[in-house]
């Protein structure tokens, strides 16, 4: 979904609570990984990987300026024959420590194993954010919690997209910016805009 299609699907949800709830999760995202310089981990289930909102963040992460957005993907059966950026294990759950961000995608329960991996990293001193419909348990363990319930008005895949827009387009510029804040921020949108489709995953 480009910056055209987010910008239409605002005008069309203008006045409910998920404009408003989606900016709110975004910031707590934004703070978590920018106060820590980074280290957001993000993963799925078992049967929902997360792929893209894996890629809107990098993209997000490249065209505000904002690096700590960009996510390792976290898989549950990743190959040998992957690329790197594809290769990482719940194995790197289990050594998050405090500092790092892991945003976990759940439209349903995530399962006993991560749970388990979910609740160690909390307790080493991960800051904990969830998305989806993934039960009392998984949103226990969040600091913070975007429930997407099944039969909302929005389904999951578009609130990712809310989501990833807006934790970008929250973030400040450097100081050294000034005041050409918004025509740094109008050329990045023209960039965008114009941009071919990033490659796929």
């Amino acid at each position: 979904m480009d910056a055209v299609r987010v910008a239409l699907l605002r005008e069309v949800l203008a006045g409910t609570e998920w404009l408003g709830a989606t900016r709110r999760f975004a910031g707590a995202l934004r703070g978590s990984v920018v106060s820590h310089g980074g280290g957001l981990l993000l993963v799925g289930t078992a049967e929902y990987e997360p792929w893209h909102l894996a890629a809107h963040l990098v993209d997000e992460a490249a065209w505000s300026g904002t690096p700590e957005l960009a996510p390792t993907l976290v898989r549950h059966d990743p190959r040998p024959s992957d690329p790197a950026h594809l290769a990482v294990g719940l194995g790197r759950i289990e050594g998050a420590r405090r500092g790092e961000t892991l945003l976990v995608v759940s439209p349903e329960g995530p399962g006993a194993a991560l749970l388990e991996r979910v609740h160690d990293a909390r307790r080493a001193g991960t800051t904990v954010l969830t998305v989806g419909d993934g039960g009392a348990e998984l949103a226990a363990m969040a600091h913070e919690s975007l429930a997407v319930p099944e039969g909302a008005e929005l389904d999951l895949d578009t609130v990712q997209h809310l989501v990833s827009a807006a934790a970008g387009e929250n973030s400040l510029p450097s100081a050294s910016r000034g005041r050409r804040r918004f025509r740094d921020r109008l050329s990045r949108l023209t960039d965008a805009l114009t941009a071919p489709p990033p490659a796929r995953w």
